[in-house]
C-alpha cells in the first residue's frame, strides 16, 4: 500500500467524520438525555399510577430514586446504562482479537470495517422504536450499536501505519479526530433544533429525538462510502491454507510473543489502559452525571429542567475538542508525545477533582471547556504514539487489537466502577472519584515509560 497518498489519507480521515456522530449523539448527548427522560417518566407513571403525559409534570419525593425493571431486577436507570455498556465492551474486547487475527491473515480489513459499520448504523436506526416498557429490547439495540462502532475502529485504526509514515501519524490522527468532532457537531446542531421544536409544541417531544437516531445511522452509512471508495483492499502475503480461522489465533499468539519482548510499548500500553479508562468513562457517563447532579434551570414552557443547556455544553466540548486535537499535535511536535500526554493527563486529574464539587450550570460550562481542550488531544496523541512505538511488522491489525482490547477492558472496568460507586453511595459524585483514580495511576505509569525501546531476548 502506498504511504503518503493524499487521496487514501483523506478517505481514511473521512471515517472519523462518518462514525463520530454515534459517539456524540448516541453515547454522549441526545440518547442519554432521551433515555433518562423516558425511563423517568415511565417510572413516575407507575409510581403515581397516572398517564405518561401527566407523569411528565409531576415530581418524585426526594427519597425516591428512578429505577427500571430489567429482566426482573430493579436498577437505577443510569447504573443500568453503565452495566449494558460494560457488557458491550466486554464482548468487543474478546471479539476484536479473534477477528483482527483473521483479518491480518486474509488481508481483508476493509470488509470487516464495513460489516461493523453497517451493524452499528442499523442498530442506531432501530433505537427509533425504543420503549421503556420493553427496555431489554431497546438496550439490546444500544448494545449492538456499541459493538459495531468500537469493533469497526479496530480495523480503521490498523490502517494508519500502512497509509502514512511515522512522522505524519500525529498530524493525520489529529486531523481524523478533528474532522470527527466537526462532523458530529454539525449533526448535533440539527438534532438540537429538532429537539427544541419538540419543546415548543411543533412536534411531539419524543419524536424529534427518535429521528435523531435515524439520522445518525444514515449519516454513518452514507459518509463511510467515501472511505470505502478511497481505501484499497489490503493484501496478505501469507499463503492461504484450510482452517484459516485458527490461523488467526496463531497470528495473535505470534504477535503476543513479540509484544512481550518489548519494553517501551508494553509499559506504554499499561499506562494507556488507566488514563484512557478515565477518558472513555467521562465521555460515556458525563451526560448522566450532568443530568442528575447539576441544577439546571426550569424551562418555562415545559415546566421541566432545560435539557438544551446540557446539549449546548456538549457542543462546546466538541468545538474545543477539535481545536484541542490540533493544539496538542503541535505541542507534541515541540516537546514530544510523552510530555504532551503527561500534561494532558495531569489536567484530567484536576478536572475530576473539580467535577466532585460543582453544582451550577456555569461551573459545568467551565468544566466542559477544560474537558474539550484535552479530550480530543489526548485520544489523538495516544493513538499516534502507539503507532510510532510499533516494531517493524505486517501484522498491524493484530497489534492494534492489543491496543483495542486494552481500551475496551479499561472501559469495562471504568463504567463498571462508575455504576457500582453510584449504587453503593447513591450519588454519581462518588463515581467521579473512581475516574480520578484511573487518571492518577495512568500518570504514574506514563512517567515510567522509557525513552527508547529495549527488546528482551
Amino acid at each position: 500500500m502506498e504511504k503518503g497518498n493524499k487521496k487514501i489519507i483523506r478517505g481514511w480521515v473521512f471515517y472519523d467524520w462518518a462514525n463520530s456522530v454515534y459517539n456524540l449523539v448516541i453515547s454522549s448527548a441526545i440518547f442519554p438525555i432521551f433515555y433518562d427522560n423516558v425511563t423517568t417518566n415511565y417510572f413516575k407513571s407507575k409510581f403515581f399510577n397516572v398517564s405518561l403525559e401527566d407523569a411528565s409534570t409531576m415530581e418524585l419525593p426526594e427519597n425516591v430514586n428512578v429505577t427500571v425493571d430489567f429482566f426482573g431486577f430493579q436498577l437505577s436507570n443510569s447504573a443500568l446504562m453503565s452495566f449494558v455498556l460494560s457488557a458491550s465492551f466486554l464482548v468487543v474486547s474478546f471479539l476484536s482479537p479473534f477477528l483482527s487475527g483473521i483479518a491480518d491473515y486474509l488481508g481483508n480489513k476493509k470488509r470487516f470495517l464495513q460489516f461493523f459499520c453497517y451493524l452499528g448504523s442499523l442498530a442506531c436506526i432501530s433505537l427509533y422504536y425504543f420503549s421503556p416498557a420493553h427496555i431489554e429490547l431497546g438496550l439490546f439495540s444500544l448494545f449492538l450499536a456499541s459493538i459495531g462502532f468500537w469493533n469497526s475502529l479496530v480495523f480503521y485504526n490498523a490502517y494508519l501505519p500502512e497509509i502514512a509514515e511515522p512522522k505524519d501519524h500525529d498530524k493525520i490522527s489529529a486531523k481524523g479526530f478533528s474532522m470527527g468532532y466537526i462532523g458530529a457537531m454539525l449533526l448535533l446542531i440539527v438534532c438540537l433544533i429538532m429537539v427544541k421544536a419538540g419543546d415548543i409544541g411543533i412536534l411531539d417531544h419524543n419524536i424529534p429525538a427518535r429521528w435523531c437516531f435515524v439520522l445518525v445511522g444514515i449519516w454513518w452509512i452514507g459518509f463511510s462510502q467515501i472511505t470505502y471508495r478511497a481505501l484499497p483492499n489490503t493484501k496478505s502475503t501469507k499463503e492461504k491454507e484450510k482452517g484459516y480461522v485458527w490461523k488467526g489465533f496463531k497470528e495473535l499468539k505470534k504477535v503476543f510473543v513479540e509484544f512481550k519482548k518489548t519494553t517501551r510499548l508494553k509499559k506504554y500500553l499499561r499506562s494507556f489502559f488507566f488514563f484512557n479508562t478515565g477518558v472513555q468513562t467521562v465521555m460515556l457517563m458525563a451526560t448522566f452525571f450532568a443530568k442528575k447532579e447539576i441544577d439546571w434551570p426550569i424551562n418555562e414552557i415545559t415546566g421541566k429542567p432545560d435539557d438544551s443547556g446540557l446539549i449546548i455544553a456538549i457542543l462546546l466540548i466538541q468545538l474545543l475538542g477539535a481545536a484541542g486535537a490540533f493544539a496538542m499535535s503541535r505541542l507534541s511536535n515541540k516537546i514530544g508525545n510523552m510530555r504532551t500526554l503527561i500534561i494532558a493527563v495531569s489536567i484530567w486529574v484536576l478536572i475530576c477533582a473539580a467535577g466532585f464539587i460543582i453544582h451550577t450550570p456555569v461551573e459545568f460550562y467551565l468544566l466542559a471547556c477544560g474537558v474539550g481542550i484535552v479530550m480530543g488531544g489526548v485520544q489523538a496523541i495516544a493513538r499516534s504514539t502507539y503507532s510510532k512505538f510499533l516494531p517493524e511488522t505486517e501484522d498491524h491489525t493484530s497489534y492494534f487489537s492489543f491496543y483495542d482490547v486494552t481500551e475496551k477492558i479499561g472501559i469495562v472496568t471504568g463504567t463498571l466502577f462508575f455504576g457500582v460507586m453510584e449504587v453503593l453511595f447513591d450519588s454519581m459524585r462518588y463515581s467521579i472519584v473512581s475516574v480520578a483514580f484511573f487518571f492518577v495511576l495512568g500518570l504514574i505509569f506514563l512517567l515510567l515509560v522509557p525513552k527508547e525501546e529495549k527488546l528482551l531476548q
